[in-house]
């Protein structure tokens, strides 16, 4: 079981002869190892594919592939909240994006079965964007509210179907650790099927590894689980209101154990969530 000791995230200050072993280690031991992890099971995974329909023997591939990463590089998960979710019925799981680990950590540590909404720029990739086909999850059309809402009945429909939705509403990784604000994706799919939004906060993965880089560093890893936001009385006039309230809890969250400085109220304009989330024109009414 994870150890839910609350302890506050702390950087690594390593310099000098350190530093550099600790990205020799990264460039030379963790990252091909990672890479024959991902090749090696990617491969099984496919083919298991052709077998089973339902995704389940693929989300254990995930869930494997996601355990070793972890086990490898030393990451130390404490989760907290996990009562929380109602683990009986499919939910929507909006969750703040730091690092290329986020995925990893939801995947071993979220105890069930669950599709991703991924950019479809991903599906057009060789191998990456098979998987994620064959594994059942949805690509988004970010740039096209039209093509954004076609791909949201999908998510819609798979949420009826009995599917959980993990979603990254800020659209993509943060560059600094500031949380971006949210686009409106994920709260019209959980809105129309009626169903509760989990907001999930990571903390310590963009410590561990930053955007635009192959250097992990080790340290410990929090995943907060806020409480269910209820759309039962919810209509889609409501996506900006849900985006905000969803994104202040994860603020909350986020912020009270980050290291990353809080410049909610210094740079409100930058940090804020904007008067239109991205995908929330054309998906009111």
């Amino acid at each position: 079981m994870p150890d839910t000791t609350q302890t506050e995230i702390k950087p690594q200050e390593v310099t000098g002869l350190r530093h550099l072993l600790s990205r020799l280690r990264s460039y030379f031991l963790w990252d091909p190892l990672i890479w024959i992890y991902t090749i090696i099971l990617g491969c099984i995974s496919l083919v298991c594919s052709l077998f089973d329909r339902s995704g389940e023997i693929q989300h254990g591939f995930a869930r494997l592939w996601s355990r070793m990463i972890l086990g490898t590089i030393g990451a130390k998960v404490q989760i907290e909240g996990l009562e929380r979710i109602d683990m009986s019925r499919a939910q929507v799981y909006v969750v703040n994006h730091l690092s290329a680990l986020d995925i990893p950590v939801l995947y071993a540590y979220l105890p069930f079965q669950f599709r991703i909404l991924a950019k479809k720029e991903l599906f057009s990739y060789p191998f990456m964007g098979w998987h994620l086909r064959r594994s059942g999850q949805i690509p988004v059309v970010l740039e096209s509210p039209k093509a954004s809402v076609r791909s949201l009945n999908l998510a819609v429909a798979a949420i009826k179907e009995g599917k959980s939705l993990v979603i990254f509403p800020e659209g993509g990784r943060s560059p600094d650790g500031q949380l971006k604000s949210f686009m409106g994706g994920a709260f019209y799919a959980g809105i129309k099927a009626q169903v509760d939004i989990v907001p999930i906060a990571l903390v310590g993965t963009y410590e561990m590894l930053k955007m635009n880089t192959w250097h992990i560093r080790p340290g410990p890893v929090h995943m907060l689980v806020g409480e269910p936001i209820h759309t039962a009385d919810l209509s889609p006039r409501d996506i900006e209101k849900t985006a905000q309230r969803a994104r202040e809890v994860i603020a909350e969250l986020y912020y009270s154990r980050c290291v990353v400085p809080d410049l909610r109220g210094e740079h409100p304009l930058a940090n804020e969530p904007k008067s239109k989330c991205g995908m929330n024109k054309g998906l009111k009414g």
